[in-house]
C-alpha cells in the first residue's frame, strides 16, 4: 500500500475512532434508553468475575433469551471497534497484547466511571466481555490484513 494510502486510511479511521468512543460515552453515560440516569441511581457493582455473567446464563429463561443476549453479545461487541480500529490509528500499529490492554483500560475507566457518576453498573464481568470485544475486533483486523495480503499474492 501507497504511503499516501496508508495515511488517508488512517485518518479516516482516527475520524472513525473518535465517533465511536463519542457515541460509547454517550451510551454508557447519557442514553435513557439503555437506564441509564446521571448522578440519578444508586451505587451498583460486581467484583466477582463471572458472577453475572453465570447468573444471566442460568436464569436466561426468566431474564429472556433477548436480555441476555443483549447484555452479554452487547459487551463484547460495543468493543470489537475499538480492537479493529486501533491498530489502524497508529502508525506502528498495535499488536494482540497492547490492544487487549488497552481494551481492558478503557473498560475499567468506564466501569468506575459509571460507579462514581451513579450512570450504570460497575461489573468486573463487562470489563472481561469488553475486553474479549476487544480481542475479537483485533483478531478481524488481522484477518482482514491476511486476506488482503492474500489477494495481493494472487495478483502477483
Amino acid at each position: 500500500m501507497k504511503e499516501s494510502t496508508k495515511k488517508h486510511v488512517r485518518f479516516l479511521s482516527r475520524i472513525f475512532f473518535g465517533l465511536y468512543i463519542l457515541l460509547l460515552i454517550y451510551l454508557m453515560f447519557f442514553s435513557e434508553e439503555w437506564g441509564r440516569n446521571f448522578m440519578g441511581g444508586d451505587y451498583r457493582y460486581n467484583l466477582v468475575p463471572f458472577r453475572e455473567i453465570r447468573r444471566y446464563l442460568q436464569y436466561y429463561q426468566r431474564i429472556g433469551g433477548w436480555l441476555v443476549l443483549f447484555n452479554l453479545a452487547g459487551n463484547i461487541l460495543a468493543f470489537i471497534p475499538f480492537g479493529a480500529l486501533l491498530p489502524l490509528i497508529t502508525r506502528e500499529g498495535s499488536g494482540f497484547a497492547k490492544t487487549a490492554l488497552l481494551s481492558m483500560d478503557l473498560s475499567l475507566c468506564i466501569e468506575v466511571a459509571q460507579l462514581a457518576l451513579r450512570a450504570g453498573s460497575c461489573d468486573v464481568d463487562d470489563m472481561i466481555l469488553n475486553t474479549l470485544g476487544g480481542c475479537v475486533g483485533y483478531g478481524l483486523y488481522r484477518l482482514a490484513v491476511w486476506v488482503k495480503e492474500k489477494k495481493i499474492e494472487k495478483k502477483i
